[in-house]
């Protein structure tokens, strides 16, 4: 199963709006928000103590990085990639473009990533954020909104490295090398 951040936003929102119902209807007063938030602080405290979660890592796809650190030194063209409550590292330097170009996006919630490209291949970079600081290079910035990265040698009709990147409330840092 796929955990992207739609799927966790949407069960989030449902069960937040099905104990609203509950609430309202049956006239039952309980303290929904605070103890999700709750139940989220103990689960995050068993992470700091003993760090891992009682959530099996198998279930997640390679592509996924859920309560945990993962460094990815050979991304895939054609992929996307999650972070989530997490730390991801992803290392472009070694893509060959002389196959095509190369895709892929990385979606950020919660969590934090760093992004390698290479300084002497031609590089895209399409970052939208949300609640979130996206830093590109040449100081392009993204807290609230939108903005596009594109290198020197980068053209529009050559093979060239393309990144879209989804963040929200979280970090991404990109680092050219």
């Amino acid at each position: 199963m796929k955990m992207g951040a739609g799927i966790f936003w949407g069960a989030f929102l449902l069960l937040l709006g099905i104990a609203m119902i509950i609430k309202v209807v049956f006239q039952v007063d309980f303290p929904v928000f605070k103890v999700l938030v709750g139940i989220f602080l103990v689960l995050l405290g068993f992470k700091v103590l003993f760090g891992r979660t009682f959530l099996p890592s198998h279930h997640f796809e390679p592509e996924e990085t859920i309560f945990s650190e993962r460094v990815y030194d050979n991304p895939e063209s054609g992929k996307e990639y999650t972070v989530l409550f997490a730390k991801g590292v992803y290392d472009f330097t070694k893509v060959d473009l002389s196959k095509g170009s190369f895709h892929t996006k990385i979606s950020t919630v919660f969590g934090g990533t760093q992004i390698i490209i290479p300084c002497d291949k031609p590089v895209r970079i399409n970052a939208d954020a949300v609640f979130a600081g996206a830093e590109l290079p040449g100081n392009n910035t993204a807290v609230f909104g939108s903005t596009v990265y594109e290198s020197d040698t980068w053209s529009p009709d050559s093979a060239s490295l393309n990144i879209k990147v989804d963040v929200v409330f979280g970090g991404v840092q990109v680092i050219r090398r």
